[in-house]
């Protein structure tokens, strides 16, 4: 399932993000791609080790941490951190699949990739083409969202990045390791809450109906949650 979550940054902190980012030293991404993602990545990145990537991304991690949305859909147990890349001239990333298990640079801790996360730092004006196709079970679904909203979706599923003929693509994107690992609990987990959270305001805290969905959601977390 494909989920937007919109304004993860405000158009604000777009602002700051990019200042500092068209100003970066950006890298030739093939130098993180691996042996399949050398024939089919054309884009830049900055390196992930640099004070900008790591001081961005932990203010990602941190406006994550306070959006509920993200929080329902993902259920993170672990987050690889946020990594940043651009495309431009023609840049592109053609269809493939992430990498099941992610290795955090310079630390012991491993993230399966469950959720694959873009986050847009460029306005959909800003650039020709750059669309985030994702393959589902109906067919292929596109992303291009406005600068500061961001798109989950299956990391099992084969996507790709079409070519940007004109402007520059700018975004952050990770994984996200979940609590509940199959794909379709977590799906129906995410429905379950968010019709509890519409219904919320429409009945007393002490309903009984309200009471036994969150019983049962909570429940069904209990069943499949793995911390």
């Amino acid at each position: 399932m494909l989920i937007p979550i919109q304004g993860v940054l405000s158009k604000a902190e777009v602002q700051e993000f990019r200042a500092l980012l068209d100003q970066a030293d950006w890298q030739d991404g093939l130098k993180t791609a691996g042996t399949l993602a050398r024939s089919v990545k054309r884009n830049q990145q900055l390196d992930d080790g640099s004070p900008l990537a790591q001081e961005l991304g932990k203010r990602i991690l941190r406006k994550l941490g306070n959006t509920p949305l993200f929080i329902s859909a993902a259920l993170p147990s672990r987050i690889y951190p946020p990594k940043f890349n651009r495309y431009a001239g023609g840049g592109n990333y053609g269809a493939h699949v992430d990498s099941a298990v992610m290795q955090v640079p310079g630390t012991a801790i491993s993230v399966r990739s469950d959720l694959s996360a873009t986050l847009f730092l460029a306005e959909p004006d800003e650039y020709i083409g750059g669309e985030l196709e994702i393959e589902g079970p109906f067919g292929i679904q596109s992303a291009k969202l406005a600068a500061g909203d961001m798109v989950l979706y299956p990391s099992s599923s084969l996507h790709r990045v079409t070519p940007v003929t004109e402007g520059a693509r700018i975004a952050s994107f990770f994984w996200i390791q979940s609590m509940v690992q199959n794909d379709s609990s977590r799906t129906l987990l995410f429905d379950l809450d968010q019709s509890i959270q519409s219904l919320t305001p429409l009945v007393e805290p002490d309903d009984p109906r309200l009471l036994k969905l969150t019983g049962v959601y909570h429940n069904l977390l209990r069943l499949w949650a793995q911390p």
